[in-house]
């Protein structure tokens, strides 16, 4: 009961956080005169609760755990959130391909390094190096106009602000309550950095990007996505290895690596094909996040 209290207390806060940022990422981007996508790319994606986690994890001597919150986070982000956001509502707002060119490929550096089982320092600073010139390919291609929604009113700035910290804070309650859940099953490291904690950790994207989808701003909802996953599959596993290089397991290497860079391909693929995404393909990717996750059990076994 305490449990599903501490995951309820989260929701709130997740989705109380969602709708503070969200008009604060409008408003902001109407003073400032530049596109809300860009903004949205931009900061939605320093997940620091996140790239803590995995440092942490990394530090305890659990780099597949550490892995997890980049590997099964970009997973979760490209099918499951995605997928939970088009359900919700269909993302209608087209982006170009450029765009989504530049996300599908964002972790495929990720993917060729760690092949070989281990991301080093060197892998490291090559992976932040990456992130850099993939978020703003990213950002260029997708926001080159200019918010024209009237989202005014005052303390722009301070309203984004104050939806991350409650982002980040009911992410955090969340994430424990979801802890509390799932710690009595005994799982591995593995998967439960890829599953339980890539998932809990990032509780707060869910009302991040499904608030804008409600409102009919699909391509904020996916910008959200988008960007965090550049930030996933480059910065954060970039700066991880920096601090201590990562040994990956079969299951890392054979699964989870390979779910990584495949599932932003396919979420590209589906949005250009469709110039969004409906519910039928929202259906499709949670379908595909759950063979996921019970692939990642077996592989666990």
């Amino acid at each position: 009961m305490l449990s599903l209290l501490v995951l309820a207390a989260g929701l709130a806060l997740v989705l109380g956080g969602a709708q503070l940022f969200f008009s604060g990422i409008l408003a902001a981007a109407s003073r400032l005169r530049v596109s809300a996508f860009v903004l949205t790319v931009v900061v939605s994606g320093f997940e620091l609760e996140n790239l803590a986690a995995g440092i942490a994890a990394d530090l305890k001597g659990f780099p597949n755990a550490a892995a997890g919150t980049f590997l099964g986070g970009t997973t979760f982000l490209a099918l499951g959130v995605a997928g939970l956001a088009a359900c919700v509502r269909p993302l209608t707002r087209a982006l170009p391909r450029a765009t989504l060119a530049w996300a599908a490929a964002a972790p495929l550096p990720l993917f060729g390094l760690g092949l070989d089982g281990r991301l080093s320092r060197l892998d490291g600073a090559l992976l932040v190096v990456w992130f850099v010139v993939a978020l703003a390919g990213i950002a260029r291609s997708g926001g080159i106009e200019r918010e024209r929604e009237k989202a005014g009113g005052p303390f722009a700035v301070a309203r984004v602000l104050a939806g991350l910290a409650l982002l980040s804070g009911g992410g955090e309650v969340l994430g424990e309550g979801i802890r509390r859940v799932v710690s009595h099953l005994g799982i591995s490291e593995t998967l439960l950095g890829n599953t339980a904690i890539a998932a809990s950790v990032e509780a707060e994207e869910i009302g991040r990007v499904t608030v804008p989808a409600r409102r009919g701003r699909g391509d904020l909802a996916l910008g959200n996505v988008l960007g965090t996953i550049a930030h996933f599959a480059a910065f954060n596993a970039g700066v991880i290895a920096l601090v201590r290089p990562l040994e990956l397991d079969r299951a890392s290497r054979d699964l989870h690596l390979a779910a990584a860079a495949a599932s932003p391909v396919l979420l590209a693929l589906l949005v250009n094909r469709g110039r969004g995404l409906g519910r039928t393909e929202g259906l499709f990717l949670l379908g595909l996040y759950v063979a996921y996750v019970g692939a990642a059990i077996a592989a666990s076994n």
